[in-house]
Order: C-alpha cells, then structure tokens, then sequence
C-alpha cells in the first residue's frame, strides 16, 4: 500500500551559537595578541632612519678630536653610532666577524692613509676582543609589560562579551519549551516492546495508522481524535506506549513534563506551551507527549486565581488544542494517575476526546512482561517465570522490570553464572516486602513471640473460607516488619465481596489475637502495630467508600481519597453520620477479632505446632506448610451465613 505520509521537514540543526561564540572569541584573542607583538616590534624599531657607512669613515671620525661622534652603541655584530649633532645617525657592520672591536690605537697607526693604503693597514693591525651580550632578560621583558596587559584587556572584554551573549540567550530562551525531540534517528520503540495490554494497544492503533496514511480517514469524513489521555497507575507504562506509537509512525515524538511548564513569572508557561506546538506543527506529522499533566491541568474551580501561572498555562493549552487545523498532523498525547483532577475543559470532545485506560497487567500479560525483562540475562532453565507472574498479582509493569533487575543483582552477589530460582524468589520478596535484616538480632521471647504472632495468621487464613491459601511463613525480619506471612491469590480477580473482606480483616488479627492467647491478654505487643493500621484502613474503606456497613448499607461517603470532594477543612457529612462510621469500623474490627480468636481456640494444637516449626526452622514454604495445617477445624461460631 502507498505511504500516504505527509512529507516533513527535515529536523533543524540543533543550535551552535554557544560553538560559534567560543570560536569567534579564540580569533578575536589571537588578532589582538598578534596586533600587540606588531606594535611591540615596531616600537622598538621606530627612531630615525638609519644610513649605512664604510667602517674608515668610522674610524676617521672618532680619531678626530673635534669629531661629531657621540656613542657607538655594539649590538651582535653591527655598531651604532649616534652624532652629537643629532642628525641621522649612522650603522655600519664590522669588518671582523669573529666579534672584534677595533681599538684607539687602529685609529692612529691607520690615520693618513690613502683609501688603498688604509684597507691593508687595518687587515694588518692587531685587534683586541670584545664582546657585548645581547640582554635578551630586558627584551623579553620589555615585551612581557607591554603584552601583558594589553592580553588581559581582550581577555577580560572576551569574558564580558561572552556573558553577555549567554544572558541574551539564557532570556531569549526562557520562553522557550523544553521538550526532548525523539526523531527517527533515535532507537525506536515499537508495540512489540511493550507486552500486555492489547486493549490499549487496539485503541492507540488506529492513532498509528492514521498518522500514517490520513487521506484514508479524510476521503470518508472522519476526524481523528486530537488528544488522547492515557490514564493508568503509576509504573503501569503509559509513556512506553506513548512512545511505541511514535514508534510505529515513525514520525517525531516531543516529550516534556507537566512540571516544565510551570515558572515562577507569569507567563512563561504559556509561551512554552506556544513554542512546543509550534515546532510540532513545523516537524507534522508529529506527536506532543505531556507526562503527568495534572500538574498544570488542575480543575480552575477548585484552585482558583484567574491570574495564576498554572492557570494561564492550562488556557493556553486549551486554546492550541482547539485551535489544530484539521490537517495539521499534530496528535497530544497526555498521561496521568489522577484523572479526578484534571479540568472538565481539557476532557470535552475537540481536545483530549478519547481515554485510553493503562490498566495493571493481568497473569498472562505479567508473563509476557517478565520474559521481556529477563530476556537477555543468563537464566538458569528450571526457573519458573509463570510462578513467578502467579505470585505477583497487583503488579505494575515496573515492579516487574525491578524484579527482574534485582534477580539479575541477587545472582552476581551470591556469585552465580546465571540466575537461579531462588535469586528470583529473593527478589520478587526483597521487592514486595523489603530486604532480610540480617543484622536484626532478637532474643529467644522476641522470636517465640514473632512464631506465634505469623503462626496465628496462617492458621486463620488457612481456615477461614474465603480466605487466599497461605503461600510462605518466615519469622526472618524483613523490611519494618519482624516476620512475614504470605497470602496469594490462585487466580486473578477484579472485584472482592463482603466476605472475602471480612476474612481478610479476620486473618490480620490473628497475630495479635494469638499473642494474646499464649502469653497472656496483658502481654500483647507493639508487634501487631501495622495489623492494625490494615485493619482499620480496611474496614474504614468497607464503610465509606463500598457501603458495606450494616447500619450504612448502600451509602458511601464523599473523601478526599475517593475523589468525591474537593480539599477542604470542613467534613463532608455531619458529626452523626461521622460517628455512625466509627461505629461501623469498630463493629468490623471487633467482628474480626473473634472470629480470629474463635479458629485459634479450636486449633490450638496447630498454633503450638506451626510455631515451634518457625522458631527450628524460620522459613516454611507451602509444601512444608500443607501436612503441618492438615486437619485444622473451621468452629462454627466463625462462620458467616451467607
């Protein structure tokens, strides 16, 4: 098929004034160092013109006692007369090159003599040595205070010169955006590099194939979308995908922050705004990539100030996006984890008019993810990667990517060849819980208290009904936390019910109800802390937001968490309703606490078992877990009637 590609062109060289700048300034230092040795030298040399005269007539009028000579001044092999009438003076070579100086007493045996005459006479008369050593210390420094300052002067102008030009440019650019051009030079990346999410991927299609061949769409009237905004957790690759599709066009890929934009003088956001469309339309057809735009796309209701930074910079966005001519061939592309934010404005039809959803990647696509990232890397073959994407459910494509590196890491510390499962079990736990504190040192109560605290949550949630399978128990410090105990999932699920949550509040305090229950009800610890925490975050979601509450079935409760309300100082509902939740919060976590203590009365065999396994061994997996649980009893007075 005919590549329909509009034709672009080509990008601009990038901008070499700096470069030229140096350069100009190295020239003009050079010029002017040279401009200076040339006024040096003819210095010295200026004076009146000299004339060259026989040695004879020398002689003849330094013997004469009313002679004009003045002082004869000897230089290398050349002397210099200077008369005492000041008229020009006189230079003439000597007649011996080996450096003589022809004394008084050649004056006076030689004087008379005809021309002829006197040519023999000094050929023959004796000479005397003289020598004069030319000062070249004075000379070169001579030159040096002459110079010198003349080279700090062009120096120091350079300088000025040079911090000039860098200020005009630093505010000529300040309005300028700064973005990062990723053309078709730069490595590509394409949709095979990102796995997973093949309903993203379906959706950002037909942006590929219309930047590719756009009459296709025009000739039957459609109009592709001008925005598209990928929404998604963090570390789920929204960027990645905006990239790929770049990729997959092959044409341009402006990418800049939401943070970028924003300044502390006002207006400049906006001027960056109109300068990044304004190279995306001179390189169409383009894409413009905002990473986390909520930083400048807030809802103007809720922050209000007309006149503020962010909010100029917000309009100016509003308008270059809705000013696009149909055939410009400029898409933006925008990712975020708060849609809740953003202005309703920038999400109408005309602007960021279809939302591609980023979801966390399901088993298969984590699967798909892992063997991306661990592609390349020595990997031993019995590693099980479809184990490894089982476990780590709720996963971003991040976490896995980290995974992976930290396997890869774990391996060339233990000094393995290649990367082994447990390298890969130390690095999905280092990621999910922390790393071993090894250096942690308990004493033997805190250990016995640390094996009944995690034994009491794997025996209510190995009972329990709808409770995850216990997958792994440690009382090996890790992280904040002085033992470990593992719930996975068997399969990956999109909604919990009611029960499921409560026998996850069930299960969480069973490290606290089991400490109670072996050493005493006046003897619980700080161990259970983060239990808690969990429980009461949990239990305050079931109510507030779920309206899984008794008293408040079918009502959820605006908050700021839940994105029903805006920041305020106020509460969203009165002081009755307020303590209705804290009565429903406390039922739960009450309700949760005998059940926990109901399993562990039945199972107290089990508990006292499991936990001496902990304190001989530390770490059991789930095949050692299995015949250790097997025959645990479910009482009745756990149970919830359905």
């Amino acid at each position: 098929m005919a590549d329909n590609t509009p034709k672009r062109p080509a990008p601009r060289a990038g901008n070499n004034n700096s470069k030229s700048n140096a350069i100009r300034s190295v020239l003009f230092t050079v010029v002017m160092i040279c401009i200076a040795m040339l006024f040096v030298v003819n210095f010295n040399n200026t004076g009146a013109k000299k004339t060259e005269v026989p040695i004879s007539d020398v002689i003849r009028r330094a013997n004469d006692p009313n002679g004009n000579i003045a002082k004869i001044t000897v230089t290398g092999n050349n002397l210099d007369i200077t008369l005492k009438d000041k008229k020009e003076p006189t230079e003439t070579s000597r007649k011996d090159g080996s450096g003589t100086l022809y004394d008084q007493g050649l004056m006076n045996y030689c004087d008379g003599l005809e021309a002829e005459e006197l040519g023999e006479c000094e050929k023959n008369y004796p000479v005397i040595e003289y020598k004069e050593d030319v000062n070249m210390t004075g000379i070169i420094l001579d030159i040096a205070l002459t110079v010198l300052p003349i080279i700090a002067i062009v120096i120091f102008f350079s300088w000025m010169m040079r911090q000039a030009s860098a200020a005009n440019n630093q505010s000529m650019s300040f309005g300028k955006a700064r973005a990062k051009l990723y053309g078709p030079d730069k490595k590509k990346v394409t949709f095979k590099d990102v796995a997973g999410n093949e309903a993203a991927k379906q959706d950002l299609t037909e942006i590929v194939d219309f930047l590719k061949s756009p009459k296709k769409y025009e000739k039957l009237g459609a109009k592709i979308p001008r925005g598209v905004l990928l929404a998604g957790d963090p570390g789920t690759g929204k960027t990645l995908m905006a990239r790929a599709v770049a990729g997959e066009a092959n044409v341009p890929f402006f990418s800049i922050s939401g943070s970028e934009f924003a300044e502390m003088f006002v207006g400049v956001g906006a001027s960056r705004v109109r300068d990044l469309f304004s190279k995306a339309k001179k390189n169409a057809p383009s894409i413009i990539f905002i990473d986390e735009i909520d930083a400048v796309a807030h809802k103007r209701d809720a922050r209000g100030g007309a006149g503020r930074e962010d909010e100029q910079t917000l309009n100016q966005i509003l308008v270059e996006m809705d000013g696009f001519d149909n055939d410009s061939g400029v898409i933006v592309m925008a990712a975020t984890n708060r849609v809740d934010m953003l202005d309703k404005a920038l999400l109408r039809p005309g602007r960021f008019d279809r939302h591609v959803n980023v979801t966390l990647p399901e088993r298969k696509d984590r699967l798909e993810i892992l063997k991306v990232h661990f592609k390349g890397k020595p990997v031993e073959e019995n590693v099980d990667l479809e184990a490894l994407a089982k476990k780590t459910a709720g996963s971003s494509g991040a976490d896995l990517a980290n995974i992976a590196n930290e396997a890869a890491i774990t391996a060339a510390r233990e000094g393995h060849k290649a990367i082994s499962n447990s390298d890969v079990t130390e690095a999905f736990e280092r990621v999910a819980i922390g790393p071993e504190r090894k250096s942690k040192v308990m004493n033997e109560k805190e250990r016995k208290i640390t094996a009944y605290h995690e034994a009491g949550h794997a025996i209510v949630g190995h009972v329990l009904p709808d409770s995850d399978p216990v997958h792994k128990v440690t009382i090996i410090p890790r992280g904040a936390t002085g033992g470990v105990t593992w719930f996975l999932p068997p399969e990956d699920r999109s909604y919990k019910n009611i029960y499921e949550l409560k026998d996850i509040l069930a299960r969480a305090m069973g490290g606290r109800v089991a400490e109670k229950l072996v050493f005493g009800k006046d003897a619980v610890t700080t161990g259970a802390s983060s239990d808690l925490k969990n429980v009461a975050g949990l239990a305050k979601s079931m109510i507030v937001e779920e309206g899984m509450g008794e008293g408040t079935r079918n009502l959820v409760f605006p908050s700021e968490a839940t994105g029903y309300y805006t920041i305020t100082t106020e509460k969203p509902y009165s002081e009755k309703t307020a303590e209705l939740i804290d009565a429903e919060v406390k039922k739960l976590s009450d309700e949760a606490a005998k059940r926990a203590e109901e399993v562990l009365k039945a199972n107290k065999t089990l508990l006292d078992k499991l936990a001496e396994e902990l304190l001989a061994h530390e770490t059991l997996e789930e095949a050692e877990l299995a015949p250790i649980l097997k025959g645990a009893k479910m009482p009745e007075t756990a149970k919830l009637y359905k």
